[in-house]
């Protein structure tokens, strides 16, 4: 199953992709690219198109905003291989069109497995290979407002960013 996303524009140039997003940005900021490899295999998803493509929408939203904070001329890379969203997903129940989720705080906790490289000059300055996970997702301080969609994912990315990738300058 291939998985099929609608255009954006982002900058004034167009992008689209096939199981893959990516952010085109000029040179004066840092490029994200952000790939979802089989995608049709991860781990813990909607069951809806539109819910799915919403996760993706998010996180490269995400991924783009955590590359920004890179030094110029520092390009990210993540390929995302895996998701396990935090909590266990229901399906829609017959009088309603939306999945839930039910969020209890024990082995439902999110997971992100990926990828990743920093490249300064098409070099790499740093990459590896990482399984982002927040075993005490509903125990701690989380800056997102309970409205904002992917919240534990996102502060999850957040604390990985500034230990693994922040501190990569060289």
């Amino acid at each position: 199953m291939k998985h099929l996303l609608k255009p954006f524009r982002r900058g004034g140039l167009m992008a689209t992709s096939l199981a893959a997003l990516t952010i085109i940005s000029s040179d004066a900021y840092p490029a994200v690219t952000v790939t979802f490899t089989k995608p049709d295999q991860f781990t813990d998803m909607p069951f809806s198109n539109s819910g799915r493509d919403e996760v993706f929408r998010v996180l490269q939203q995400h991924f783009e905003k955590l590359g920004a904070k890179l030094p110029a001329g520092q390009d990210l890379k993540v390929d995302v291989g895996d998701i396990d969203l935090a909590g266990t997903i229901e399906p829609a129940r017959a009088n309603s069109s939306a999945d839930f989720r039910i969020l209890r705080g024990g082995a439902d906790w999110p997971m992100i497995k990926l990828r990743y490289a920093v490249e300064e000059k098409g070099k790499a300055i740093k990459s590896g290979e990482a399984r982002v996970s927040d075993l005490n997702y509903l125990r701690e301080f989380n800056r997102y407002s309970t409205n904002e969609p992917l919240r534990y994912e996102r502060k999850m990315l957040d604390d990985w960013f500034a230990k693994e990738i922040a501190p990569a300058r060289p």
